[in-house]
């Protein structure tokens, strides 16, 4: 039975971006049809309690296996507390890129089935997260590990600040698209950005670059195979975003 969220406007939203990006109990709310829209401010923090999940999970492991198994079990713990959401947007997206026009594309996006250009990207996006975890300096582990989670959840933010839905009216873009307030982005990007200089300090402008290029490079992506953006190109954004942290963290000049 569904029960009614006896809590502020700022609550429900938080427990409505909880909900939709993590498989963590939540209190059930109200059904609202700008609810998800109103959430999205709060997808960064969802990021830093994912993110310090899994530092704390490797801080626990570390002392009793090496690293490859550390970055194998941290990897689990976050596609465990997603359900998979990220991966499934990043898989489809690759999958849709078989087909020859946007209407094909769209088709492909809604197929359950998962191809062979999907299962490529979700063997090298696995394969490369869990190796850049391995290879993360273990004074800085944390650091980039929570940075990456919230700079990815934030990354949806410019997505659906910006870009139209693909699909009008269908959807889990449709739900954001075009519909993320001035304010929602302001008050997501500036925790953001705190965040990440609490834990990066100086080391934070190579992340937050990558974090803004990401988006910029598939919003140009997304608009020209899509005509807009889905909900499965939410989760490939936020993929290659966390990638990118990633590899800020792991760079050798």
């Amino acid at each position: 039975m569904s029960l009614r969220f006896p809590a502020p406007r700022f609550a429900v939203d938080m427990a409505v971006a909880f909900q939709f990006l993590t498989r963590l109990p939540m209190p059930q709310v109200a059904f609202a049809p700008d609810g998800l829209a109103r959430s999205v401010k709060f997808f960064p923090l969802v990021g830093l309690a994912i993110g310090s999940g899994a530092a704390l999970l490797q801080k626990g492991l570390a002392p009793h296996f090496g690293r490859p198994v550390c970055a194998v079990v941290v990897l689990l713990f976050l596609v465990l507390i997603t359900g998979c959401l990220h991966e499934d947007g990043l898989a489809d997206v690759a999958d849709s890129m078989g087909g020859w026009t946007a209407e094909q594309r769209l088709t492909i996006l809604r197929d359950s089935r998962i191809g062979s250009y999907g299962a490529a990207a979700l063997v090298l996006s696995l394969g490369s997260r869990a190796a850049l975890l391995a290879e993360l300096p273990l004074e800085h582990f944390t650091a980039y590990l929570v940075s990456a989670h919230v700079l990815c959840r934030w990354s949806m933010l410019p997505l659906s600040y910006f870009l139209p839905p693909a699909r009008e009216n269908e959807g889990q873009g449709a739900r954001v698209a075009r519909l993320t307030s001035v304010a929602s982005l302001i008050f997501g990007s500036l925790f953001t950005i705190a965040t990440v200089i609490v834990f990066l300090h100086k080391a934070a402008i190579a992340p937050v670059l990558s974090a803004l290029a990401i988006p910029l490079l598939s919003s140009w992506f997304y608009l020209r195979k899509f005509g807009g953006v889905t909900g499965d190109c939410f989760g490939a954004t936020n993929q290659l975003t966390e990638i990118a942290v990633y590899l800020c963290g792991v760079w050798k000049p």
